[in-house]
């Protein structure tokens, strides 16, 4: 069992990775959990976009969620990017390389990084 001071310890580090995922609706990341995704890989993206949009000082205008199916599993990982005012942008077969180049390319810099779209993904 850990000490007390340990749990606190755990609990501060854990709490900006918590807080981010009910931050803003400006932007929202969402990452498809269920078993497909998980299965496919979507623990690590999930996570390569919690760290990025905390580590880009992103975390007041930008909301990472998980959900469950999304209804394409054959394109797992999947991940949907809203941006208000615009139209939802499906990421697929991602990887944490790839969420990264998102956080940068696509939030942050506003351009969708079209090779990992749906429509320019080859099964």
């Amino acid at each position: 069992m850990k000490s007390l001071e340990e749990l606190m310890a755990i609990k501060a580090k854990m709490k900006d990775k918590v807080a981010i995922r009910q931050a803003s609706d400006e932007i929202r990341v969402v990452v498809g959990m269920a078993t497909c995704g998980i299965a496919a890989g979507a623990r690590p993206v999930l996570n390569a976009f919690v760290e990025g949009v905390a580590d880009a000082g992103l975390t007041d205008k930008v909301t990472v969620t998980q959900t469950g199916c999304i209804g394409i599993c054959q394109y797992e990982p999947v991940v949907e990017v809203f941006v208000q005012g615009n139209e939802k942008v499906t990421y697929v077969k991602m990887t944490a390389e790839k969420a990264k180049e998102v956080i940068e390319k696509h939030i942050k810099g506003g351009n969708v990084v079209a090779e990992y779209t749906i429509g320019n993904v080859n099964v």
